[in-house]
């Protein structure tokens, strides 16, 4: 990135280190030939967020929010779209003449990733986990054209923010616990962070289809058992793609997303870090 930085944007989170993004949105920008445009990382959590964002100055266009931030940002926005407040998380914060409004391209990026991996017509749908993630998933199931989905979650009162969801958006949930939990779902996707799904992988074996938002490091035990049985198989990096190609798209006005060189970006760099761990080790 040549030239003077006029136009900043930012993933925010904590833990932030490992974050993909940066590559995904600097590829982007790149391709674009957006060489005043600057996209960095940042850590930080709900007690600095607030400050955060009263410390931006005009040059910034956008920030990205992962966890613990996307519902933590909503009494912070000026706008919030409607449906990041059915969702009940905003991962997008776009900054324009002094204000700050709030979009979820979750929701995007994971029907996207379903559409493109030809699973998007799914009779019936497990979600498995409670968060933020787990929200946005239940609102791309509604887009697909679900009205109903299981939830399982280690303990049920942690599924409160997942219900919330589901009753603005009219879906029914059956909520249960993973104690046991076999699901008969021809679409299970799976929000836990990595390594949390694993044990799992015995029973999500014979799922039609199985979308797993890890992205590193890829392919989980439960992405592999459910290849191995024939089933196919989504990764969390198709998601964050396309999540952050709307990102792009709502930060920059721009409509000519590089779709494909930000996915090679992406694809390039988690090779890259595979390499390095097996080095390592």
């Amino acid at each position: 990135m040549t030239g003077e930085i006029r136009h900043r944007a930012a993933v925010l989170g904590s833990p932030i280190a490992h974050s993909l993004s940066p590559v995904l949105h600097r590829a982007a920008y790149r391709e674009l030939g957006l060489t005043d445009w600057h996209y960095d990382r940042f850590e930080c959590d709900e007690t600095g967020l607030a400050a955060f964002l009263d410390g931006l100055d005009d040059t910034w266009a956008g920030l990205s929010l992962t966890m613990p931030l996307k519902r933590a940002v909503l009494p912070l926005l000026d706008t919030v779209s409607p449906l990041a407040e059915q969702v009940g998380g905003a991962n997008t914060v776009v900054l324009r003449d002094g204000r700050r409004h709030g979009d979820n391209t979750d929701v995007y990026g994971i029907v996207a990733a379903l559409r493109e991996a030809g699973a998007g017509s799914p009779g019936s749908a497990a979600i498995i986990g409670g968060g933020a993630t787990a929200a946005s998933a239940v609102a791309a199931l509604r887009e697909l054209g679900l009205d109903k989905a299981v939830v399982a979650v280690r303990d049920t009162a942690r599924a409160a923010g997942v219900v919330q969801t589901a009753r603005r958006l009219g879906v029914a949930l059956d909520v249960r616990t993973l104690d046991g939990f076999t699901p008969d779902a021809e679409l299970v996707i799976s929000t836990l962070p990595a390594g949390a799904a694993d044990p799992l992988a015995p029973r999500l074996a014979h799922v039609p289809a199985l979308f797993d938002v890890v992205y590193a490091p890829w392919p989980t035990a439960a992405a592999t058992a459910v290849a191995e049985a024939g089933g196919v198989v989504i990764g969390g990096l198709a998601m964050l793609l396309h999540q952050a190609v709307r990102q792009v798209e709502l930060m920059t006005g721009r409509t000519d997303v590089p779709v494909a060189a930000m996915r090679a970006a992406g694809e390039a760099e988690l090779a890259r870090r595979a390499a390095n761990r097996a080095t390592d080790s």
